[in-house]
């Protein structure tokens, strides 16, 4: 129910532009340490994510898929390469200007929820807007927890909630400021089953709003929600998965795993 509400959650300008790139990465390659001890992490990926698509990164512990992640979503400077935002560079923006992109242009939901205990939900989701320099409506507060069914729950802070609930919550704070472009790392790795798939079904729902999403997780049933699942190993794209079913999808990562 509440992922039929967000489908009605929908900004035009978004939607015309489903089309487009949202987010490339062109030769990116990011090392950590120094001489023998270097590992390369993403080693010279060639990636893009039009909007209006969901593609789900997976691959072995230390494949780099994190990495990858946080250097698309400007959060780690590469070393190497090339990350448009659109038209905007970020390899080449300042770090005010980063701050000022993750927060009007970038989203974020993370499997650790990162709420601020001290806040309620609506105060929660009206974070984004205040650090932008924006007051909140409370209305546009109040529209982005009722599209994720949490409208009732708009003054619980997030002891008083789920672990389900309260990742709606970081769902509804990602989606307030209407970003190009969702980043979820592990968004359902601390849920149980039926939580998950509210989630899943939620993000499934941003997309059909326009937005791209790019999501890490380690769990096949939910990489196959996605359009496309990218694999990883050694920091490097080996394969490439479209429309794929679960066991599709779990075959895959046990053979990368071998």
């Amino acid at each position: 129910m509440a992922a039929d509400k967000l489908r009605g959650y929908a900004d035009p300008a978004v939607r015309t532009s489903s089309n487009a790139v949202a987010i490339e990465l062109r030769g990116v390659s990011r090392s950590y340490g120094h001489g023998a001890a270097t590992v390369r992490a993403v080693d010279d990926v060639d990636l893009s994510f039009p909007g209006g698509t969901w593609t789900a990164v997976m691959g072995p512990s230390g494949s780099g898929k994190s990495t990858l992640l946080h250097c698309a979503a400007g959060l780690e400077r590469v070393d190497s390469g090339t990350i448009l935002l659109g038209e905007t560079d970020l390899t080449a923006a300042g770090d005010d200007e980063l701050t000022a992109l993750r927060r009007t242009r970038i989203g974020f939901v993370f499997q650790s929820f990162n709420l601020v205990g001290s806040l309620t939900a609506e105060q929660n989701v009206a974070l984004p807007l205040r650090l932008a320099g924006r007051r909140p409506a409370k209305n546009q507060v109040r529209e982005a927890l009722a599209a994720v069914g949490l409208g009732e729950r708009a003054r619980h802070r997030p002891r008083e909630m789920s672990g389900g609930q309260q990742q709606r919550v970081a769902i509804a704070r990602a989606m307030v400021m209407r970003p190009e472009v969702l980043f979820a790392d592990e968004p359902t790795g601390a849920l149980d089953t039926r939580s998950a798939h509210v989630v899943l079904d939620l993000l499934r729902a941003t997309v059909d709003r326009g937005q791209a999403i790019v999501m890490v997780t380690h769990d096949p049933a939910a990489a196959a929600r996605a359009d496309a699942v990218v694999f990883l190993r050694d920091g490097r794209v080996v394969d490439r998965l479209v429309g794929a079913d679960v066991r599709a999808v779990a075959d895959r990562l046990v053979a990368l795993e071998r």
